[in-house]
């Protein structure tokens, strides 16, 4: 799986990545070294962050969807 970033939303990572390096560790990050980082993380952890967010909203629709059993079921005997 391989996962785009929107210009604009890669240039806020690259910036934030290179604040990061520059106030944590005193060291420059070049535009080239900060979007390898963040290439390495998207290719890295981007899969299982989705797969994780898609079982969230999985379990929190389907919570909603057993709500609605109940809410919205009508007696047939009645």
């Amino acid at each position: 799986m391989t996962i785009k970033l929107a210009d604009e939303r890669r240039a806020e990572f690259v910036a934030a990545l290179q604040n990061l390096f520059h106030s944590e560790f005193d060291e420059t990050l070049s535009d080239f070294r900060a979007n390898e980082v963040l290439d390495l993380f998207l290719k890295n952890l981007g899969p299982s962050v989705y797969n994780q967010a898609v079982q969230d909203v999985r379990a929190y629709f389907q919570t909603r969807l057993d709500d609605l059993d109940g809410e919205v079921y009508a007696d047939s005997d009645g």
